[in-house]
C-alpha cells in the first residue's frame, strides 16, 4: 500500500512545481496594476524562480546522498509551502521577487527529490515505467492547465491565491510523503563542486541582470561595463575550475556523445522559443488583443494543452523515427507556430485565427520534442553518468529559459521603442523613449490607442521572429549533430535509452 501513497505525494509535488511555472504569467498584468510593478519587475518575478531553481538543481544530487531522500523531500515541500505563503502575502514587487527566489530554490530541490524517489522506490522496471508515466502526466497537467487555473483563480478571487493555493497542497503532500516515502540515503559519491555551482550561478545571474537592467534609464554606461566585465571574468574562472576539478558540475567530455549533444540542443531550443514566450503571451492577449483574463487563459490553453496530449503520440513515433529526425522536426513545428502567430500580429484581420492556430502548432511541436529529448539525454550516456546527464539537461533548460526571458523582454522593449520613435517624433530623448517603451510593454496604455497597439504589435512581432529564428537554427544544429543518415538506427538508440532508464543494461551508446 506504500507505493500508491508515495506516487501520490510525488505527483502532487510535480503538479505544484508545474503550476508555479505556467500559472504565474497569467497574473503578470494584474501584478503590474495592483503592485505598481515595472516591466523589469515582472521579468524578475519569473526569473527569480528560474535562477534559484537552476542553482539548487546542481547541488541537490549531492545533498540527497548526505541527508536522505525522505528528509530532503519533506523539508523542500514544507519550505515550498511557506515560501508560497510569503509570495501570497507580499505587498510590493521587491518582496514578491525575493519570495519567488526562495520558492524557486525549494521547487528545484523538490523536483530532484521526486525523480530520485521514483527511481529508488520503484525498483522493478515495469512499476518504475508506470510511476514515471503517471508523474509525467501530472507534471504535464500542471504545466498545460496552469494558464486556465491561474486565470480562473484571478477571476474568482485574487492574484494572491495563485500562490496561496500551494499552502494546503504542500501540507497534503508532506503528509503523504511522511507516510509513503522510504528513508534512504547513499554513500556520498564524491565532494560537491561548490565553487563550480557558485561560479555558474553568478555567471547566469550576471548575464540575466545585464539584459534586464542594462537598458534601464537609471543604469549608467560605466555600471553596465563593469557588470559585463565581472560576468565575463566569472564565467572564465568557472570554465577553468571545471577543467581542474576531477568531479566538476559539468563534464564537458559527454558533449562528444552525439546523441547527448543533439538532445541538449533540443532542450535549449524549447527554451529559446516556446517557454519564455509564455511569459509575454498573457500581456499581449489581454492588452494587445483585448481579451479578458479568462478568455486569455483559454487561448493560452491552446498553447499548452498539446504539451499534455501529444507526448503519447511522440512515444509511438519514437519506435519508428530516428530521434535525430524527430527532435529537429518538433523544433521546426515550434518555429512554424511562432511564425503563424507573427503573421496574425502583422495582419489584425487574421489575428485571433492565426494566434489560435500558431499556439496549437507550437504546442504540438513542444510535445513532439520534449519526450525524445528527455529519454535521450540520459539514455545516451553510460549508467554511471545518468545522474550527471539529467542534471546537465535540467540545468541547460533552466539557464536557457532564464536568459531568454530576459532577451525576449529586451527585444519587446526595443521593438516598442522603435515604433514610438516613428509615431511620436517629438520623443527624441533615448531615456524617455526607453521609459515609455517599458511602460507600454507592461501593458499600460499611456499613449493614444492606435499608437499603443502599433507599438505593441511591432515589439511582439519582433519577439516572435526571434523565437522562431532561434529554434529553427537550433533545429538545424541538432540535425547536423545527430547525423540521422549515419548507421545509428532508431532501434539501437531506443534500446540504449531503455537500458539506461531501467538500469538493466550497459547503456553504452556508440559514438559516431
Amino acid at each position: 500500500m506504500r507505493a500508491p501513497v508515495t506516487l501520490a505525494a510525488v505527483c502532487l509535488a510535480a503538479m505544484m512545481f508545474g503550476l508555479e511555472i505556467s500559472s504565474v504569467p497569467v497574473i503578470l498584468p494584474t501584478l503590474d496594476t495592483q503592485l505598481g510593478a515595472r516591466f523589469s519587475d515582472l521579468q524578475w518575478v519569473m526569473n527569480a524562480y528560474t535562477l534559484a531553481c537552476t542553482t539548487v538543481l546542481m547541488a541537490v544530487g549531492a545533498w540527497l546522498d548526505r541527508y536522505g531522500r525522505k528528509t530532503l523531500f519533506l523539508t523542500s515541500v514544507t519550505l515550498f509551502g511557506l515560501t508560497s505563503l510569503a509570495c501570497g502575502l507580499a505587498d510590493s514587487a521587491p518582496l514578491l521577487i525575493v519570495a519567488r527566489a526562495l520558492q524557486g530554490a525549494c521547487g528545484g530541490a523538490m523536483l530532484i527529490c521526486q525523480i530520485s524517489i521514483l527511481s529508488r522506490q520503484f525498483a522493478d522496471p515495469v512499476s518504475r515505467s508506470k510511476a514515471f508515466a503517471w508523474w509525467g502526466v501530472v507534471f504535464g497537467a500542471g504545466l498545460g492547465l496552469g494558464p486556465v487555473i491561474g486565470a480562473g483563480i484571478v477571476a474568482l478571487s485574487s492574484w494572491q491565491w495563485v500562490f496561496l493555493v500551494h499552502v494546503p497542497l504542500a501540507l497534503l503532500t508532506a503528509a503523504l510523503g511522511r507516510a509513503g516515502v522510504q528513508s534512504s540515503r547513499d554513500a556520498p559519491a564524491g565532494k560537491l563542486d561548490s565553487l563550480g555551482i557558485v561560479l555558474l550561478a553568478l555567471s547566469v545571474f550576471g548575464l540575466t541582470y545585464l539584459i534586464i537592467q542594462g537598458s534601464q534609464p537609471e543604469m549608467s554606461r560605466a555600471t553596465v561595463c563593469w557588470a559585463a566585465l565581472a560576468t565575463l571574468l566569472t564565467f572564465m574562472v568557472f570554465l577553468i575550475s571545471q577543467k581542474l576539478n576531477p568531479q566538476p558540475v559539468i563534464d564537458f567530455s559527454v558533449f562528444r556523445i552525439r546523441q547527448f549533444s543533439g538532445a541538449l540542443l533540443g532542450s535549449m531550443g524549447m527554451n529559446f522559443s516556446f517557454w519564455p514566450l509564455m511569459i509575454y503571451l498573457p500581456i499581449y492577449v489581454q492588452t494587445g488583443m483585448g481579451l479578458s483574463g479568462l478568455e486569455g487563459g483559454l487561448l493560452l490553453l491552446a498553447y499548452t494543452l498539446p504539451t499534455l496530449l501529444i507526448p503519447p503520440l511522440a512515444e509511438r513515433l519514437m519506435l519508428t523515427l530516428h530521434p535525430g529526425v524527430m527532435i529537429p522536426a518538433g523544433m521546426l513545428a515550434i518555429g512554424a507556430g511562432l511564425m503563424v502567430m507573427a503573421t496574425g500580429v502583422a495582419n489584425p484581420q487574421w489575428l485571433l485565427a492565426c494566434m489560435t492556430a500558431g499556439c496549437l502548432l507550437a504546442g504540438t511541436g513542444l510535445g513532439l520534442t520534449n519526450t525524445p529529448v528527455t529519454n535521450l539525454s540520459t539514455g545516451s550516456v553510460p549508467p554511471a553518468r545518468t545522474g550527471m546527464a539529467s542534471g546537465m539537461d535540467m540545468s541547460a533548460r533552466m539557464i536557457s529559459l532564464a536568459i531568454n526571458i530576459a532577451v525576449m523582454g529586451w527585444i519587446l522593449v526595443e521593438g516598442i521603442a522603435a515604433s514610438l520613435h516613428q509615431t511620436l517624433p517629438g520623443t527624441t530623448d533615448p531615456l524617455a523613449l526607453q521609459a515609455a517603451a517599458q511602460t507600454l510593454a507592461a501593458g499600460k496604455i499611456e499613449v493614444p490607442a492606435a499608437t499603443f497597439h502599433a507599438a505593441l504589435n511591432q515589439g511582439f512581432g519582433w519577439v516572435l521572429v526571434y523565437g522562431a529564428s532561434s529554434v529553427l537554427l537550433l533545429a538545424l544544429a541538432s540535425f547536423a549533430v545527430f547525423r540521422p543518415w549515419s548507421n545509428m538506427s532508431a532501434a539501437t538508440l531506443l534500446m540504449a535509452s531503455a537500458s539506461a532508464n531501467t538500469g538493466s543494461g550497459s547503456g553504452n551508446t556508440a559514438k559516431n
